[in-house]
C-alpha cells in the first residue's frame, strides 16, 4: 500500500473522530390532523388493531343495535339479524365517509384455531350482506378475535350465546 493511501485514510480517520456528533432531538409532535381532532395516526388504531380510531360519540348506538348474534358452530345471520344489517347499510351508505369494522367472535367451545376460523366467517358474513345493499368494501374491515375476548365469563349455553357475535364498530 502506498504512502498517500495510508495518508489519506489516517486523514479521514482523523476527520471523521474530530467530527462533534451532536445527539438529535426530537422535535415537540404537532397536531396535523384538520381540526385538531387529535386523531391516531400511527396506523395502530385502539388496542394496535388498526383501520382507524374509534368514533368516541357513536350516534349510531342510539339508534341501531351493534352486535349480531350467531348459533352454534354457524357463520350464518339469523334473519332477525339481517334487518339490522340492513339498517346499517342504509347508515354506510349515506355516509359513504364513515367505515366499520367488524369484529367477529365466538364462544370457548372447540380449539383456539377453529374459533379464530368460526369467527372469521361471522365477521364476513355480515361484510358479504352489507356490500350485497351497496355499501363500499373499503368502508369495512374486517377482524376475528376468536374466543379472545368474551363477554359473559360462565359456562352456561347463556353465556355461550353472547360470545358467539360479531361486533359492529364505527371508525374515522
Amino acid at each position: 500500500m502506498s504512502y498517500t493511501k495510508l495518508f489519506a485514510i489516517a486523514v479521514l480517520g482523523l476527520f471523521l473522530a474530530g467530527c462533534k456528533q451532536t445527539p438529535v432531538e426530537n422535535p415537540e409532535p404537532v397536531d396535523t390532523t384538520y381540526g385538531g381532532s387529535g386523531a391516531d395516526t400511527s396506523g395502530g388504531g385502539i388496542y394496535g388493531r388498526g383501520g382507524g380510531e374509534e368514533i368516541p360519540d357513536n350516534s349510531m348506538d342510539e339508534t341501531l343495535g351493534t352486535v349480531i348474534y350467531f348459533e352454534f358452530d354457524s357463520s350464518e345471520v339469523r334473519m332477525q339479524d339481517q334487518e339490522l344489517v340492513a339498517a346499517h347499510a342504509i347508515a354506510l351508505n349515506q355516509d359513504t365517509f364513515k367505515n366499520v369494522r367488524l369484529e367477529g367472535h365466538a364462544d370457548e367451545r372447540g380449539s383456539r384455531e377453529y374459533n379464530i376460523g368460526l369467527a372469521e366467517r361471522r365477521s364476513q358474513a355480515v361484510r358479504q350482506l352489507l356490500m350485497i345493499q351497496g355499501v363500499s368494501a373499503s368502508q369495512i374491515q374486517t377482524v376475528s378475535f376468536g374466543e379472545e375476548r368474551p363477554v359473559a365469563f360462565g359456562n352456561s349455553e347463556s353465556d355461550y350465546a353472547q360470545n358467539r357475535r360479531v361486533e359492529i364498530t364505527y371508525t374515522n
